[in-house]
């Protein structure tokens, strides 16, 4: 996990920030919903890194490129969000989201995952995008 213990829970920050953090993650949700690979890209910094269920991705074309490539996989996808907790720190952030999705895949089979985002957000040129997100799947 990627959060020290004092940032386990709440909202801490200036109010534009964590609304800017929060729009930053429900265009995430409306981008896999649209999926929108340039509108999902674009929420990465260039340097990010990804790390899901055990595989790290560097570089937002990498991370892009994965993502089709795991999309492709499925007719349906739905994904829905549930902020944990967001701290703001200058430039930088920390913050959990609690993810439910609803994955069909090309063969009909359905699938239900459960999982949470330990997320690091950082500003760029006024922009907030995620630096680092490690994915923990909880319930599959």
């Amino acid at each position: 996990m990627l959060l020290s213990e004092e940032l386990q829970s709440g909202f801490d920050g200036p109010a534009e920030d964590l609304a800017a953090i929060r729009a930053l993650n429900d265009s995430y949700a409306d981008a896999v919903f649209r999926r929108d690979a340039a509108d999902w890209g674009a929420l990465w910094a260039a340097d990010a890194s990804w790390s899901l269920m055990g595989m790290e991705v560097q570089g937002r074309d990498a991370i892009v490129q994965l993502w089709q490539q795991a999309m492709s996989r499925f007719a349906f996808v739905a994904f829905f969000i549930q902020p944990g907790f967001c701290r703001v720190s200058g430039s930088r952030a920390e913050g959990r989201l609690w993810t439910n999705e609803y994955l069909e895949a090309a063969d009909g089979t359905l699938s239900r995952p459960v999982g949470r985002y330990d997320d690091h957000y950082v500003r760029e040129a006024g922009v907030w995008r995620y630096g680092r997100r490690v994915f923990t799947l909880l319930k599959g």
